[in-house]
């Protein structure tokens, strides 16, 4: 189980590397990690802190059984409590949260039917693995929304919410890193392929259920993808650490 810091510098490298893959907004959206076993006590970003900015030590611990932070001036971005407060609150099994508005995501977000379909290798990663919420009610900003929210995770790590963006859940920082780093990938080929005026060419079920099962066995591997963008990372910029 990795200490505090080891989760700090995990963490702020991932608001580094989503910058890096400018799937920023921005001094906006928020990625969280849990630090106490029930997942209540959890780490996060700094009101208006640009993700470029962010260090392990300017993390902020947070405690979602405890609001009263909100009515001081360290209180982090109410979008960023409503959300992440009430997911780390009742699901202990969310131990690192990434909400995100990227490009291709967002876009396909907006779509009457935002729909990943399983269309090539890296869309058909999400088949039957990606929880859909149409019921967009505004900036995230009050306990309720932060609730429906997270019920309408129903069970998946990942979910599109539409007309808005996306948030994905993970055990570990890198298997959620790799976890938005792959769905942006797969909105980014919907997209194109939508652009092409073309009728897609969509995976039967049994061929496409095939397909995510076999991503499903390289999920604990994601740590190797993730030490290597930490270690361009450090030959770049290693201030992420401090």
């Amino acid at each position: 189980m990795q200490t505090e810091q080891e989760l700090r510098i995990d963490l702020a490298a991932a608001f580094r590397l989503i910058y890096e893959l400018d799937m920023h907004e921005s001094v906006a959206n928020h990625l969280s990690a849990a630090v106490s076993p029930d997942g209540k006590q959890f780490l996060m970003n700094r009101r208006w802190m640009h993700f470029a900015n962010v260090t392990a030590s300017n993390l902020q611990l947070l405690d979602s059984e405890d609001d009263s932070i909100m009515q001081t001036d360290e209180a982090p971005d109410a979008s960023a409590w409503s959300i992440h407060g009430n997911v780390h609150d009742s699901l202990s099994q969310a131990r690192v949260i990434l909400h995100a508005h990227p490009t291709y995501a967002t876009a396909l977000s907006t779509l009457k039917s935002p729909h990943i379909l399983p269309i090539d290798n890296n869309t058909a990663r999400f088949y039957e693995r990606i929880a859909y919420d149409t019921s967009f009610g505004g900036i995230a900003s009050t306990d309720e929304e932060g609730r429906r929210i997270m019920d309408t995770f129903a069970g998946k790590k990942v979910l599109m919410m539409g007309n808005h963006g996306v948030t994905v859940i993970g055990e570990t920082v890198a298997e959620a890193f790799e976890e938005l780093y792959y769905l942006e990938k797969a909105c980014k080929t919907m997209m194109l392929a939508y652009a092409s005026g073309q009728p897609l060419n969509i995976l039967s079920h049994d061929l496409a259920l095939q397909t995510a099962e076999s991503w499903d066995q390289f999920r604990g591997q994601s740590f190797a993808h993730f030490e290597q963008q930490k270690a361009m990372l450090d030959k770049k910029d290693a201030s992420y650490r401090e």
